[in-house]
């Protein structure tokens, strides 16, 4: 445990800032370069640095399997709901200008949701992914 006293430090230091810049890039995607998937990859690669260093046993325990599943299915839902709640509106699926009074703010509304969905998506299936290959070969 002793030989990993830096990585861990250097780790704690540069996981919080790497997903605040995660969802800095979320967020800032409507008004410039970025958006939900650059986001999850970030994201996810923060929390892919986490499992290396700490251990994947201790990244299992953050965010446990089971609810990640479930987070690429909610990213999945939202996405799609948004194309639904579009045609119920009486636009057509992902017309987001129908999502609000004003059509702009219905644009505005509907790719942030839309890049949410992609975000949540794009994270779990990194995080996902990671967790199978790494519990390969284990009994």
């Amino acid at each position: 445990m002793r030989h990993h006293l830096i990585l861990r430090i250097v780790a704690k230091l540069l996981i919080p800032p790497i997903l605040l810049f995660a969802l800095y890039v979320q967020f800032h995607g409507d008004f410039g370069p970025g958006g939900g998937f650059q986001a999850g990859v970030i994201f996810g690669a923060g929390f892919i640095l986490y499992a290396l260093i700490f251990g994947v046993e201790t990244a299992k325990k953050v965010a446990q399997p089971e609810i990640v599943r479930v987070m690429v299915a909610v990213g999945v839902l939202l996405y799609g709901a948004v194309g639904l709640v579009s045609l119920l509106l009486g636009g057509s699926y992902l017309d987001y200008s129908v999502l609000a009074h004003d059509p702009v703010r219905g644009q505005h509304l509907g790719i942030f949701i839309i890049e949410l969905g992609v975000g949540i998506t794009v994270a779990a299936v990194m995080i996902t992914i990671f967790f199978t290959f790494a519990s390969r070969g284990r009994s």
